[in-house]
């Protein structure tokens, strides 16, 4: 098919596998959509919460958008204010995670896809 519509909210969530779902919600849409080139992904950061992890990767630049609510990102040891609307375009090599503020943080994600390009940092990296 030429193409796919999906609404992300009725996509999996795959934040509880991980152990992840008090925490947020993580949705890994590429493989729904049939998309073979480009990585999608919707994200909902609970208030108040940071994501369970943060990451990077070798080669994947991505573009991250808010769609609601507010918060910070924190690009290696910079930490910046995000809110509804804006765009924040991140270089492969730059570690980022986002923490939500009372409101929560709803997130959409693109980037292109590069299979097994990810790096996951669970400790240590909002200390």
């Amino acid at each position: 098919m030429s193409y796919t519509i999906k609404n992300l909210k009725e996509t999996e969530d795959k934040a509880p596998e991980f152990g992840l779902g008090e925490t947020q919600e993580a949705h890994f849409v590429t493989g729904e959509l049939g998309a073979e080139t480009t990585g999608v992904s919707f994200h909902v950061v609970r208030p108040g919460r940071r994501q369970g992890f943060a990451h990077r990767h070798e080669q994947a630049e991505e573009v991250y958008v808010v769609l609601s609510g507010a918060g910070r990102i924190k690009l290696d040891d910079e930490t910046v204010e995000v809110a509804p609307f804006d765009a924040i375009r991140v270089a492969p090599e730059v570690t980022r995670g986002f923490e939500a503020g009372p409101d929560g943080l709803e997130l959409i994600v693109f980037g292109p896809r590069h299979e097994g390009d990810g790096e996951l940092v669970w400790e240590g990296f909002w200390e």
